[in-house]
C-alpha cells in the first residue's frame, strides 16, 4: 500500500486502485492531492505488470467533491495557476496511459471530482452516486477538462445546461445520458468494478492501448488519418507475440494468455 498521506494505492495482482483519501473532506482535492495523484498515476504507469486501473474515494459520503473550498478562498493568482497547470497534468497523464482506467463512483462527484470521473475511460456508479459540474454555484468557469469531456458524451445542448445551472444529477440519469456505463448497488460497486478490471487485465496490453489511443486521438483527425493511424497500429499488433497466441488460441479453440509482449 502506498505511504502517501491523501492518495492510497492498493495492488490487486495486476489491477492497481488508486482510492483520494481524504473522507473527513468528502475527497476534496487541492495541490497536495493533486501532487500524490500525478506520482500515483505516474507509479502505475512505469509498472509494466500493472494491466488495469481503478480510480476511487475512501469511504462512503462521496467520491470526491470537487475543489477544497477552504484552500480555494485565500489562494492567490500564482498559486491558482500552479492548481490549475497541476490538475492538466494529471488528466493528460489519465489519458495517454496505456492501461484502461475504470473510475469507481461511490458518491457524489462534483466539480473537479466529477471532471476526475469523466477523465477515466469508463465510468461505474453506485446508486448513492451523484454527479454535479457545480462550478457555476461559485462563480467559476468549468475546469479540471469538463468543456472537453462532457461535450464528447453528451449533446451540447445538454453539456450546457449542466454547466449553466449546475444542477445535480443521479447516477441512474448519469446512465441515461450516457455519462456513466453502469449502475450498481453501493455493496455491489466494489465488486462490479473488479469484475471489470479483471476482464480488461487478461486482454491484450498492446492492442487496448492503441484502441485507447485511438479512440481519444479520433476527435482531433478526419477519416483518412485514422484509417493510416489504424493500419500502422494493427501493424504493430500483428508483430506482437500476443496477436500469435491470440491466432493460436482461436485455433485450438481456447482461451489465449496474453503478455503484453
Amino acid at each position: 500500500m502506498s505511504t502517501m498521506k491523501y492518495i492510497q494505492l492498493e495492488p490487486r495482482g495486476d489491477i492497481a486502485i488508486i482510492k483520494i483519501n481524504r473522507p473527513e473532506a468528502l475527497n476534496a482535492v487541492n495541490i497536495d492531492v493533486i501532487a500524490e495523484l500525478s506520482r500515483t498515476v505516474d507509479i502505475v504507469g512505469a509498472d509494466d505488470g500493472i494491466r488495469a486501473v481503478i480510480i476511487t474515494g475512501v469511504g462512503e459520503r462521496a467520491f470526491c467533491a470537487g475543489a477544497d473550498i477552504a484552500y480555494m478562498v485565500n489562494i492567490d493568482p500564482i498559486k491558482a495557476e500552479k492548481y490549475a497547470s497541476s490538475a492538466q497534468a494529471v488528466l493528460n497523464k489519465i489519458e495517454i496511459l496505456e492501461k484502461p482506467v475504470i473510475a469507481a463512483v461511490n458518491g457524489p462527484a462534483a466539480g473537479a471530482g466529477c471532471n476526475l470521473a469523466l477523465a477515466c475511460d469508463i465510468r461505474i456508479a453506485s446508486t448513492a452516486a451523484s454527479f454535479t459540474e457545480s462550478f457555476i454555484k461559485v462563480g467559476l468557469n468549468p475546469d479540471w477538462g469538463g468543456t472537453y469531456f462532457l461535450p464528447r458524451l453528451v449533446t451540447p445542448n445538454k453539456a450546457c445546461e449542466l454547466f449553466f445551472l449546475g444542477e445535480t444529477i443521479t447516477a441512474q440519469e448519469a446512465a441515461r445520458l450516457n455519462i456513466v456505463n453502469k449502475v450498481v448497488a453501493p455493496e455491489d460497486l466494489e465488486s462490479a468494478t473488479l469484475q471489470l478490471a479483471e476482464r480488461l487485465r487478461a486482454a491484450p496490453p498492446i492492442a487496448l492501448a492503441a484502441a485507447k489511443q485511438a479512440v481519444y486521438a479520433s476527435e482531433a483527425h478526419d477519416l483518412e488519418t485514422m484509417l493510416r493511424n489504424e493500419t500502422e497500429a494493427q501493424l504493430r499488433c500483428f508483430e506482437s507475440d500476443d496477436c500469435h497466441e491470440g491466432v493460436r488460441a482461436f485455433l485450438e479453440k481456447r482461451e489465449p494468455h496474453f503478455t503484453g509482449h
